[in-house]
């Protein structure tokens, strides 16, 4: 009878010890001597001792961080890049059976990835399209890790640092830039300024009195300020006409 219970309660033993959780983010890849047998969905799974194992796996999605490092340029410029990377498991069975450690694989291949993408641009495509250039990366990782069942979500480029010498450099030339279309700004609005006083003189010219007009525009603008001197000279027509009468007499 002792014996009996002993059996009953080894085995109740054996049961609860056997029984595993799964959480609903999470999924168990099941091992039944040494062969890989199934794919635990969440929940209380039975995974009975020394003949049966298994392993859970977090198909949440993940932010890896790829640390800073160098790489040269099409145009032979040496830049300082890191990134962020974004991924998920679709295939939990994939990524323990076809890869030893995909966190560490996947953030090997993002550096390899993003050194090979930076040497195919120049500088200046690296600093203006750096969306085009994460989307680039971010296409080549997914096709390499789609045998392992991840899919990548997303690729972030965070900062892209220069050397000292060529931040300078690309300062005096942005300078030089800002000087030209200041340059350029200045002779379009002297070349307005120009054929704007071309058309106010030949308007003037042909308009009866708008001389006139316009000089006591300017005698009434100078005279407010007290200190002026004004020198009033006569219209040419009035000297004129002042001297035919003294003609005549």
């Amino acid at each position: 009878m002792n014996l009996v219970i002993g059996i009953i309660v080894f085995v109740i033993v054996i049961l609860i010890c056997s029984i595993k959780q799964i959480n609903e983010y999470e999924r168990g890849i099941k091992f039944r001597f040494g062969k890989f047998v199934k794919v635990l969905n969440p929940g209380w799974k039975l995974v009975l001792p020394i003949i049966e194992s298994y392993k859970k796996v977090d198909i949440r999605t993940k932010a890896v961080d790829v640390p800073s490092q160098e790489a040269i340029t099409k145009d032979n410029v040496s830049v300082q890049i890191n990134a962020v990377i974004y991924y998920k498991l679709f295939d939990a069975s994939k990524a323990i059976l076809a890869v030893e450690d995909f966190y560490y694989a996947v953030g090997q291949l993002a550096q390899t990835t993003m050194r090979n993408v930076v040497g195919s641009v120049s500088l200046d495509e690296l600093l203006a399209e750096r969306d085009k250039i994460s989307t680039e990366i971010c296409k080549i990782i997914d096709e390499a890790t789609d045998p392992w069942g991840i899919k990548v979500e997303n690729v972030e480029l965070k900062d892209v640092s220069l050397p000292e010498d060529m931040k300078r450099v690309l300062a005096i030339a942005a300078e030089a830039e800002r000087e030209k279309q200041a340059v350029v700004t200045k002779a379009k609005g002297e070349v307005e300024a120009s054929n704007n006083l071309a058309k106010a003189a030949e308007i003037m010219s042909n308009t009866p009195g708008a001389m006139h007009l316009r000089t006591l525009s300017t005698l009434s603008d100078i005279s407010s300020d007290k200190s002026n001197t004004i020198l009033f000279c006569l219209p040419v027509e009035i000297l004129e006409a002042m001297k035919g009468k003294n003609d005549k007499k």
